[in-house]
């Protein structure tokens, strides 16, 4: 550390806060920032594994290219030429239903047009159009029988299963899709507001093209971290191995507890998971206790599987399995079909999740046994050899669970950020848990610091991708 005063320091060199970071120092590079990180390197959850030819990721296997504030990160991160991508509209997932695959298309409305539930079913879609809003903080599967009907139920659950390793009989609505839930209390009707908002995209010109693509890059999702963290810690403006123990709110902004010191800053970003934040924020700001002191999380492994030329895998991303099918995987990625170089030549790679919000005791089986276990479920799905190789990725951290009080959440984060304009927060499980919301959060707090105003926080409508 350069000095112990600071224009910024970031406690989290996870992509929020190196986000943060680059986007500070693009708009604002006389600001004199610093990164604090516990750990001995960057990247937080996001983390590759590379082993015997085999590629994989610990945490998230990419991101959606619709988002310009993560492509202008790539830019800064001068990563461009590295990326690899899997456009949706190429590449199927398929959903387990009655014991076999089923091809779904990517588009939520298209599932009507095949033939995977019966026509009284699709029919009772269009009840949406009359149905009033449900009153109160209603969980995924409350809203999702409300408004389509009950038979949308195992698409719901194998999209959100995909996204959050969760319940839909816990996870809330609103926290997860309040973009969907405000144009339902707008317009009446979450078609109508479909609709509504296309016609107005058209007539301004903004109608997008064709879907988006699932973007990483050639040696995995990890060359982003560590290439923002390079140009950081070539500056010596990163410090590893620095937890922080405390806070304290100071007259000119705030004072950092670490391991290695006392660290004075005017502007402090908590880029870190919400229970993180909640545990120092809890001792720092007395006056001002948050609603909950802790989220849940959902854990989960990855059981690595790799084959040779024999293995019969379908062609697309993977499938996930709702609860009803009582599978022992949540799903499988068909990593060497998304992107090259995943597996040696003549072979091919399967990364099966395991856990979850539902099942959080299989996590705590032996790697032998998960193994077996993957192979027998797969197996039944698909034609398999036995595996050439296989490894268990056990990720220590969690995915954090937007359920019951997470709205009142954000509404004291949102309280927290008037009482002290000089503290932000963000990070995983805040306004989202992908890395484009996280992403984009980041492009907004920086602009907030390097202009001394605050920005709009947006509310919008997520797409739907299984």
């Amino acid at each position: 550390m350069k000095s112990s005063r600071y224009d910024l320091c970031i406690v989290g060199a996870g992509i929020s806060g190196l986000s943060v970071a680059a986007f500070v120092r693009a708009l604002r590079p006389d600001l004199n920032l610093l990164v604090l990180e516990q750990a001995a390197g960057p990247g937080g959850a996001i983390a590759t594994h590379s082993d015997s030819g085999y590629l994989a990721e610990w945490g998230p296997h990419g991101f959606l290219d619709n988002c310009v504030e993560s492509r202008d990160l790539i830019e800064l991160a001068g990563l461009k030429a590295e990326v690899t991508t899997a456009p949706l509209g190429r590449f199927v997932r398929y959903v387990c239903l009655d014991g076999r695959l089923r091809c779904i298309p990517q588009q939520p409305l298209a599932i009507l047009r095949q033939p995977l539930i019966p026509w009284s079913a699709k029919l009772r879609v269009l009840a949406d159009l009359w149905q009033k809003p449900l009153d109160g903080e209603p969980t995924v599967a409350q809203w999702v029988a409300h408004r389509f009907g009950a038979a949308l139920l195992p698409f719901a659950d194998a999209a959100f299963t995909g996204t959050y390793a969760g319940d839909i009989e816990r996870l809330a609505i609103d926290a997860v899709m309040p973009g969907v839930r405000e144009l339902e209390r707008t317009h009446g009707s979450v078609i109508r507001g479909v609709f509504k908002k296309m016609r107005v995209a058209g007539k301004e010109g903004k109608t997008k093209k064709g879907l988006p693509a699932m973007t990483s890059f050639k040696d995995g999702m990890a060359r982003l971290p560590q290439r923002l963290a390079a140009g950081l810690a070539a500056t010596g403006t990163i410090a590893y191995d620095t937890p922080v123990q405390g806070l304290t709110r100071q007259p000119e902004g705030w004072q950092i507890h670490a391991n290695q010191g006392d660290i004075a800053c005017r502007h402090l970003i908590l880029a870190l998971p919400v229970n993180r934040c909640l545990e120092l924020l809890g001792q720092a700001l007395p006056a001002m206790p948050p609603p909950l002191a802790a989220i849940p999380e959902a854990r989960i492994l990855s059981v690595l599987l790799g084959f040779d030329h024999r293995a019969r895998i379908p062609f697309g991303f993977g499938y996930l399995a709702p609860e009803q099918e009582q599978r022992f995987a949540l799903g499988a990625l068909f990593s060497s079909h998304m992107f090259p170089g995943r597996a040696p030549a003549g072979h091919q790679l399967l990364e099966a999740l395991v856990g979850g919000r539902r099942h959080p005791e299989r996590l705590e089986l032996p790697d032998d046994r998960l193994i077996e276990a993957v192979c027998a479920d797969l197996g039944q799905l698909m034609e398999l050899p036995p595996p050439a190789y296989a490894a268990v990725l056990r990720p220590r951290s969690g995915i954090p669970q937007l359920e019951a009080g997470y709205t009142g959440l954000l509404r004291w984060r949102s309280e927290v950020h008037a009482a002290y304009p000089d503290l932000h927060l963000c990070g995983f499980g805040w306004k989202g848990i992908g890395i484009n919301d996280m992403i984009k959060e980041a492009r907004r707090i920086a602009g907030t610091i390097c202009t001394q105003t605050t920005a709009q926080e947006r509310t919008e409508v997520k797409g739907v991708y299984f």
